[in-house]
């Protein structure tokens, strides 16, 4: 859920949530690839798309290539609602024998609809990480997209060869419709790509096809790189990809901004579940170092990690890699 607050805006204003329990349906034992679909009551006005179409979409394209089972996560998450009685979040969680987990979450309510789909590789595999983070209100829309690099590519160029620059025309053919957002950090951009879509829009028909289209171009490219890529058998290689992983779910569990969300909807404790177990999950299986071991420079004087969103101060207003790619800052 990497919106809102790292862009200036709150989604977590979008309602009001009083304090019945949260309600958590169990799961049946056979999973199908159906997310339910409210009742005839429930008037979604903010925008006629449907977000459960996109994740729907994705895993039976998933279908047409890769054998998936239910992760054991689809167990434990399956359908929450809201402390509000009426924000209704639908989880779907499946693995491959290549992909470690593929998982989907999709919250609604009358005022918003929240898209966070994501896929995360074995650590044999270096395949980037599919990121798919879309925010709707009546007001606007939030998306990112991106095929997250595993090895940051300051570092690694031959990684940003291996499965970047042989795609870049997939970003090329929206980046019209959807140009740049706004100001990202510094830290936040080492976890992007040159492929990223980082925009707002106003909602319209042509706009929500486009953006239909674009994200399964995008998730299209990343199952042809789960299909391609070959498994690492040099130890150290796949260590240093568990590593890399652990660092982004590291990152991203701790400082991902629909923490205030989640909360929100569901009370601080199952939102700090969430995170860790469902979103990010992975972060307290594929290592031991903490969040201040990979970004000291976030410790603060009593030994605990900043709020801050930004350490070093910068921010990227335009676009930082030109047409080719390659990073000019």
């Amino acid at each position: 859920m990497a919106l809102s607050m790292e862009f200036g805006f709150s989604i977590g204003s979008c309602f009001k949530a009083p304090n019945p329990p949260v309600l958590i349906s169990a799961s049946p034992k056979k999973i199908n690839f159906t997310l339910t679909r409210r009742s005839k009551s429930f008037l979604f006005r903010v925008s006629a798309v449907s977000y459960k179409e996109f994740a729907e979409s994705a895993l039976e394209e998933t279908k047409k290539r890769i054998v998936l089972e239910p992760s054991h996560l689809q167990e434990k998450y399956s359908s929450m609602t809201g402390l509000d009685g009426e924000t209704e979040l639908q989880m779907l969680a499946f693995k491959s024998s290549k992909i470690r987990l593929l998982r989907s979450m999709v919250i609604e309510n009358e005022t918003m609809q929240v898209f966070d789909f994501a896929g995360f590789m074995e650590p044999e595999y270096d395949t980037p990480i599919f990121c798919a983070n879309f925010f709707t209100s009546a007001n606007v829309n939030i998306v990112v997209l991106d095929l997250n690099p595993l090895h940051q590519l300051t570092d690694q160029t031959d990684y940003q060869e291996k499965y970047y620059n042989k795609i870049m025309s997939i970003y090329h053919k929206y980046a019209e419709t959807f140009p740049w957002g706004g100001k990202l950090t510094g830290e936040s951009i080492k976890f992007f790509s040159p492929l990223v879509m980082w925009t707002r829009f106003s909602s319209s028909q042509e706009k929500h096809k486009a953006l239909f289209s674009a994200f399964l171009e995008y998730y299209q490219a990343w199952l042809e790189m789960t299909n391609q890529v070959r498994e690492e058998m040099e130890p150290s290689q796949v260590r240093a990809n568990c590593e890399a992983q652990h660092k982004y779910l590291t990152w991203r569990a701790q400082k991902d901004p629909g923490h205030g969300l989640l909360k929100r909807l569901v009370g601080e404790a199952k939102a700090k579940e969430m995170l860790r177990d469902f979103l990010f999950n992975g972060v307290d299986e594929l290592g031991k170092k903490t969040f201040i071991d990979y970004f000291p420079e976030y410790q603060t004087e009593d030994g605990t990690v900043s709020d801050k969103r930004s350490i070093i101060g910068k921010s990227y207003e335009t676009r930082p890699w030109d047409l080719t790619g390659q990073f000019i800052g």
